[in-house]
C-alpha cells in the first residue's frame, strides 16, 4: 500500500495506516493544506472551490471528507459530483472559483485516489504552488473557523452538458461534417464517468454509439491504463459490430485512445498527432508535448510550417511551455490533447471531436488515416522501486555511460540516438523508473527498452 506526495497532489491506495496510505486522515490533512493555500493567495470576504470526482468506490467519501474540510475554513464548495477532469478545470473558471479539486487516480487501480489540484484558472499548479501546499501539510498549522462562519456547499451537476455545449462551439468542430459521416461508435469508458459524458456528446453529434463499460459504478472490468494489451474486448467488439472505430477514456477522462475499423489500436501516441494535424491544416502555428512523446508531432508540425519543441513530463509543464511559445496545440503523447482555444488541460471531449471532424472531412477509415502519418512505435516499460534505491545516482551513470550521444537531462534522461529514443525517468505517480523508447519497429522499440532495463539492473546490483 502506498501514499505519494507530490507537487501533483496526493495519490494513494485506501485503508491502511495513516501517513501510509490515503486514509480520512491524509484525505482532511492535505484538503485543509490546499484550503491554507487558497485564502493564502487573496485576502477576500468569501472563498470558492470546485471539487468533483470520477466513478472510484471510494470517491464518494473522499469527496465528502474534502469538502467538509473546505467548509470548516470557511470556504464555499461547489459540488460538481460524478465529473470529469477537464470538466472540473472548465467549471473552476465559469464559476469564477478560487480553486478546483479533482478527486481521481488517474489511469492506477481502483484500490488507488488522489487529489488533484488546480488554480484560479483551472490549471494545475507549478512547481512552487505546489511545495506550498506539501509544506502547509508538513506543518499541521490549519486555521478553521467559528460556526457561523462556515462555508457552504452547492450541488451544480449541469456542467457535463455545458462542457459538451462549449466543445461544440468550437470553430474548428465541424458538427455537420460529422453528422452526414453517420458514424458508429464502440466506447469503452472502463465504468468511470467517460460512460457519462463520452455517449452523451456522441449523442449531440449524431453518432450512433454502442457502450461497452460505460456505467459509472467505478468497477474497473480491466487495467484502466488505456493501453493495447488492456483493450482486446473493444478492439474485438469494434469489428464484430462493424463501426468505424473504438474510443477508449480512462477514468477521469482526460486521456483518449481510438481503436481501427479493423481492430488494431491507432496507436495513444497517434491521437494528439491526429487532432494536431487536423488543427495545424486550418490554423497553422507551433506544438508542443513532452519528452516521452513520439516524434511524429514534430513532423506534422514542420509539414505545415510550425515550430516543435518539447517540454519535461506532467501537464503543468507542457502547459508553461505552450504558454510561452504561443502553440496551437499540444498535449502529451498518452493520448492527452490540449487545445488552448477550449482551455489549457487534457480534454479527451475535445480529443473526439476533433479527431471525428477530421475524419469526417477527410472520409477515410481510420486506418488509412493511421497509414498516412509518419510511422514509428513505442515501448513503454518500467521497473519496480525496491526501498533505498536512489534512483538520481542511477540515472547520472547512464548519463555519464551515453555521455556521446545526445542527451537532455530537464526530465530524468533522454538519449536522442540517430533512429531511436530512450527516456528514463522517475514516475511522478508511482514507485517506478519509467523506461520510455521509440523506433522505427515495434521490435527495435521493446528491444531497446530491454536492453536499457537490463542495464539498470546491472547497476542496482552492483
Amino acid at each position: 500500500m502506498t501514499l505519494i506526495k507530490s507537487i501533483s497532489g496526493i495519490r494513494g491506495t485506501i485503508g491502511g495506516a495513516v501517513g501510509e496510505n490515503l486514509t480520512p486522515i491524509d484525505t482532511v490533512k492535505f484538503a485543509a493544506a490546499y484550503g491554507s493555500w487558497i485564502k493564502q493567495q487573496r485576502n477576500k470576504e468569501n472563498y470558492r472551490v470546485v471539487v468533483g470526482r470520477d466513478a472510484r468506490i471510494s470517491g464518494e467519501m473522499i469527496q465528502e471528507l474534502v469538502m467538509q474540510t473546505l467548509v470548516g475554513m470557511g470556504i464555499h464548495v461547489v459540488d460538481v459530483g460524478l465529473s470529469t477532469t477537464p470538466t472540473v478545470e472548465i467549471a473552476v473558471t465559469e464559476e469564477h472559483a478560487d480553486g478546483g479539486i479533482i478527486l481521481t487516480a488517474s489511469h492506477n487501480p481502483k484500490q488507488w485516489n488522489a487529489l488533484k489540484l488546480l488554480d484560479a484558472k483551472g490549471e494545475f499548479l507549478n512547481d512552487t504552488e505546489g511545495k506550498k501546499i506539501l509544506e502547509f501539510a508538513e506543518a499541521e498549522d490549519f486555521k478553521f473557523v467559528e460556526v457561523d462562519s462556515l462555508g457552504e456547499i452547492t450541488k451544480n451537476d449541469a456542467y457535463i452538458d455545458i462542457h459538451i455545449d462549449m466543445v461544440l462551439d468550437l470553430p474548428l468542430v465541424n458538427e455537420k461534417a460529422i453528422k452526414e459521416a453517420n458514424f458508429k461508435v464502440v466506447v469503452d469508458a472502463v465504468n468511470s464517468t467517460g460512460g457519462i459524458a463520452i455517449p452523451l456528446l456522441l449523442d449531440r453529434l449524431g453518432v450512433h454509439t454502442v457502450k461497452l463499460f460505460c456505467t459509472p459504478n467505478g468497477e474497473f472490468p480491466h487495467n484502466p491504463e488505456p493501453l493495447k494489451e488492456h483493450l482486446g474486448e473493444i478492439s474485438r467488439l469494434v469489428v464484430k459490430e462493424d463501426a468505424d472505430l473504438g474510443i477508449v477514456v480512462d477514468p477521469d477522462v482526460d486521456r483518449l485512445a481510438l481503436v481501427s475499423e479493423n481492430g488494431d489500436m491507432f496507436g495513444e501516441e497517434y491521437t494528439l498527432v491526429a487532432c494536431a494535424d487536423y488543427v495545424l491544416s486550418k490554423t497553422p502555428g507551433n506544438t508542443v508535448s513532452n519528452m516521452s512523446s513520439s516524434r511524429a508531432l514534430r513532423d506534422i508540425t514542420e509539414k505545415y510550417g510550425g515550430t516543435y519543441q518539447a517540454s519535461a513530463v506532467g501537464e503543468v509543464n507542457v502547459v508553461k511551455l505552450m504558454k510561452d511559445t504561443n502553440a496551437i496545440i499540444g498535449g502529451e503523447g498518452n493520448g492527452g490533447v490540449i487545445y488552448p482555444e477550449s482551455h489549457y488541460g487534457r480534454d479527451a471531449l475535445v480529443g473526439v471531436a476533433l479527431f471525428l471532424s477530421l475524419l469526417a472531412e477527410k472520409k477515410l477509415k481510420v486506418s488509412e488515416l493511421r497509414a498516412s502519418y509518419p510511422s514509428y512505435f513505442m515501448s513503454k516499460k518500467k521497473i519496480q522501486l525496491t526501498e533505498g534505491l536512489d534512483v538520481d545516482d542511477l540515472l547520472q551513470k547512464m548519463e555519464t555511460k551515453y555521455a556521446g550521444e545526445n542527451i537532455t537531462t530537464i526530465d530524468g534522461v533522454k538519449i536522442d540516438f540517430p533512429e531511436n529514443w530512450v527516456h528514463l525517468r522517475k514516475s511522478n505517480t508511482e514507485p517506478i523508473i519509467r523506461i520510455y523508447t521509440e523506433a522505427k519497429t515495434q521490435e527495435t522499440a521493446d528491444a531497446l527498452a530491454d536492453r536499457f532495463i537490463a542495464e539498470i539492473n546491472d547497476l542496482v546490483t552492483v
